[in-house]
């Protein structure tokens, strides 16, 4: 490791937690203030060489870390309200009864079989398409969807023949 590349690495072991503290600040999500702090020593490196003689380099590398979160705050607020203006103005009504029923039916069948049934029944896909997408044989397949539909049943409170049960 050269002298530059020593001396930028002491200076980001440093000044780190300061910078990320920053942009923590700014933002609230440590997460992002971290991806912040970490752009402006990427923005950093290539300029070390000048960077390196100023009385405070950690001082640009904040500004740089606080400017990036206050950008990517910005797109982010600016995405949200553009999402909150483009959604419909009517609101999605609650599933009915039935759907409810549906899904929790499924989620207590085994993932394979739900995955089967869901993507043949509800996404309409065929089974040689389920098969490619799953990467098994067609049988297995046919397999899963006949369990599944037969598991089904007892679920959903109807006999086989589509009757409603009566246990």
């Amino acid at each position: 490791m050269g002298a530059s590349e020593a001396d930028f690495a002491a200076f980001y072991d440093a000044t780190w937690s300061r910078t990320v503290a920053c942009a923590y600040a700014v933002l609230g999500d440590l997460g992002a203030a971290e991806e912040a702090a970490q752009e402006a020593y990427i923005r950093a490196w290539p300029r070390w060489s000048k960077l390196a003689t100023y009385d405070d380099p950690g001082a640009w590398v904040r500004q740089v870390a606080t400017r990036q979160a206050i950008s990517g705050w910005r797109r982010r607020r600016t995405a949200r309200n553009f999402l909150a203006r483009s959604r419909p103005s009517d609101s999605t009504p609650p599933p009915d009864e039935t759907s409810v029923a549906l899904v929790d039916a499924l989620r207590r069948l085994p993932e394979a079989q739900r995955r089967a049934l869901v993507l043949h029944h509800l996404a309409g896909l065929t089974v040689a398409e389920i098969a490619a997408a799953e990467r098994c044989p067609e049988g297995t397949v046919k397999a899963r969807l006949s369990r599944g539909r037969t598991a089904l049943v007892p679920l959903l409170g109807e006999s086989p023949n589509g009757e409603p049960s009566h246990a």
